[in-house]
């Protein structure tokens, strides 16, 4: 595979790595070839916070184990940012901020001269303020700087027998929440166990957004009517409340990536017509 070869001899130019490793499908697919090309000269480095469910982290530490890569956790502390918890439209720039200003002085003591992440070829289309902040700090990302799409991130990883293929994207806790809501570890708790219980239901594919005291369940829009035929609603309802929430909604549209981004495009015209009175 040609962008494999690419993405081996760019590790092997790098000569040492940090990879930045939440344990999703991107940065996993970035260990495991840094890994390969570099051995010993490569570590995983997973960013510990409430934004992360604790099964996310024991999964990136049995996929560092399997791979081989060394891995280490740190703790980072973005929560204590109003920046970042008062939730604005770039607090993805306060994350990743946070992420890096932890990781490249472990790098540089460590003796690793580069610091990689896992964004892709398609990461660069969507609204990622994150990536600026990593851009701003050095750090490289591979898939990118290839071209290898979401597509080829699970297309090469089969190709590489890694088990994890086509687990679905994870992104962190915080993602769940309308801009402009504040964040607070009690709402992260919640919703973390709201999608803990959905998944030990079966189901994989899936998203619980949290509006004020509301849940609103998105699973994918194929299996809205399975949803609500096969699932005990009263229990469900019941489990959710006991959480904390008052509320708990379906989206009848189900789950899209990057619908939280929505929002930003119907304000454009909004802001527009405001201007012009």
């Amino acid at each position: 595979m040609q962008k494999l070869d690419q993405l081996k001899a760019l590790f092997a130019e790098m000569e040492n790595a940090l990879i930045a490793y939440s344990g999703g499908i991107d940065s996993t697919l970035v260990a495991k070839i840094a890994w390969d090309v570099l051995g010993d000269r490569a570590i995983a480095v997973t960013a510990e916070s409430p934004s992360l469910l604790p099964e996310d982290l024991q999964d990136a530490r049995i996929q560092a184990a399997e791979i081989g890569i060394a891995h280490q956790v740190v703790q980072t502390h973005e929560m204590e940012n109003p920046n970042y918890s008062s939730n604005p439209v770039n607090r993805c720039y306060f994350c990743k901020s946070e992420l890096h200003d932890t990781l490249k002085p472990m790098a540089l003591r460590w003796g690793y001269p580069y610091v990689v992440d896992g964004v892709n070829a398609d990461d660069l289309h969507d609204y990622r303020p994150g990536i600026q902040a990593a851009q701003e700090r050095g750090a490289r990302s591979p898939l990118a700087e290839v071209g290898v799409t979401k597509v080829e991130v699970r297309e090469i990883s089969k190709y590489l027998g890694l088990p994890w293929w086509d687990k679905p994207a994870q992104p962190c806790l915080s993602s769940r929440f309308p801009y402009g809501e504040e964040i607070t570890i009690a709402k992260l708790q919640r919703v973390g166990r709201a999608e803990t219980y959905l998944r030990k239901l079966g189901w994989r594919e899936l998203r619980v957004r949290s509006e004020g005291n509301t849940a609103r369940i998105e699973v994918l829009p194929d299996q809205v009517k399975a949803f609500v035929a096969s699932t005990d609603l009263p229990a469900l309802i019941a489990t959710f409340q006991a959480y904390g929430f008052l509320y708990v909604t379906l989206d009848l549209e189900g789950y899209r990536s990057g619908k939280l981004n929505q929002v930003l495009q119907l304000e454009t015209p909004k802001r527009r017509e405001l201007n012009n009175l």
